[in-house]
């Protein structure tokens, strides 16, 4: 009871007392100052409690984050309302700091995909989407350039191309032309069936034969590049203006021409030929077996007096029975000729058997 009780007299017949409940309450006095709760946010003082000296209590549910602070279950915030800073201990004081300066004490963390950015979950305007599709678009200098580049790779790999056709591919080709049209000449020859004696351009008659060299290759007529000579055959000047004499004629300058480089490249190495060298030409009756006499290494294409049937600068110097083997100089190019002549030195038939230069 709080109400003050009546005076009594003690059960002893002592003086009489007063009743507890009357005596008002006084705090403590400490320095002589009176006690007064410290203003803050308004939640009353309560002292701390005694863990030494309380008994058993029920713990207060966990905070839950309301807001960025830490607010019990009964509402109240888990910041010291005397310091201002954040209540349970060094440990939540730290974790509470770390949230508010970030990870290593700078600007607290936020998400990549924070509403409160202003680039990111707001449609484009027209004219920012102009000027970020012209900034993605390369620039003039950058287009030229790539155009540029790829007008290089093309153009090399089209020359790659050209370059291995032409030294690999027509050899190939003229190669596998060539041996067909010997095969069939040697069958015709085997199964007696006679030549007439006047051939038409394009038509293979005899074989060509140059040991030193290891060149075996059909003899056709005319030069034509297309019917003869891109086929892998030599061929005999036998049309007007250049018209040369037969093998089997008693005088006259048999005339020969030959690629040296590309489309089977019969008379690629006609250079090294030597003074005494063989020279063999094959047909359907006999050998006629030619001794190389001399050789004119550079000559202009339009020199036709090298086809003569006395050429001069070839040492002959009279009417006899000559070979003419004609080509291309420098190697892989065709802007002089080179010329190699020949004499004969045996006409052999084929029933007697091969010349010895052959079978050596």
């Amino acid at each position: 009871m709080t109400a003050l009780r009546p005076e009594r007299e003690d059960s002893y017949g002592g003086a009489p007392y007063e009743s507890y409940d009357s005596v008002p309450y006084e705090p403590p006095i400490g320095n002589g100052v009176p006690y007064e709760p410290p203003l803050g946010n308004g939640v009353p003082y309560e002292p701390p409690l005694d863990d030494e000296t309380v008994a058993l209590r029920i713990p207060e549910p966990p905070a839950r984050p309301v807001g960025g602070e830490s607010v019990s279950a009964s509402g109240a915030s888990a910041v010291s309302p005397a310091t201002g800073s954040p209540a349970g201990g060094r440990a939540a004081r730290r974790k509470a700091a770390k949230g508010r300066r970030g990870r290593h004490g700078g600007a607290p963390e936020t998400s990549a995909e924070s509403p409160d950015s202003p680039d990111e979950g707001r449609p484009l305007s027209r004219v920012e989407a102009r000027q970020r599709a012209r900034a993605s678009k390369p620039g003039p200098a950058v287009v030229a350039s790539r155009a540029i580049g790829e007008v290089f790779i093309t153009t090399g790999v089209l020359m790659l191309l050209f370059v291995t056709y032409q030294l690999w591919w027509t050899n190939v080709r003229a190669h596998a032309q060539a041996d067909k049209a010997a095969s069939s000449l040697q069958d015709d020859w085997a199964n007696g069936k006679r030549n007439p004696g006047v051939f038409s351009p394009g038509q293979g008659f005899a074989m060509l034969h140059i040991p030193k060299l290891d060149v075996v290759v059909p003899i056709a007529e005319g030069i034509s590049n297309k019917k003869v000579l891109d086929r892998g055959m030599v061929g005999h000047y036998g049309e007007d203006p250049l018209k040369t004499a037969m093998p089997d004629a008693k005088t006259g300058n048999f005339g020969l021409a030959g690629h040296r480089n590309t489309h089977g490249e019969p008379f690629r190495y006609i250079n090294r030929l030597q003074r005494g060298d063989a020279i063999v030409v094959e047909t359907q009756d006999k050998y006629f077996v030619y001794k190389m006499e001399s050789i004119l290494p550079v000559t202009s294409p339009s020199n036709t007096s090298v086809l003569d049937p006395i050429p001069p600068g070839s040492g002959f110097t009279t009417a006899g029975r000559y070979i003419t083997l004609t080509t291309c100089t420098p190697e892989f190019t065709s802007k002089y000729r080179l010329i190699v002549w020949g004499k004969m030195i045996e006409e052999r038939s084929r029933s007697k058997g091969k010349p010895d230069a052959l079978v050596e």
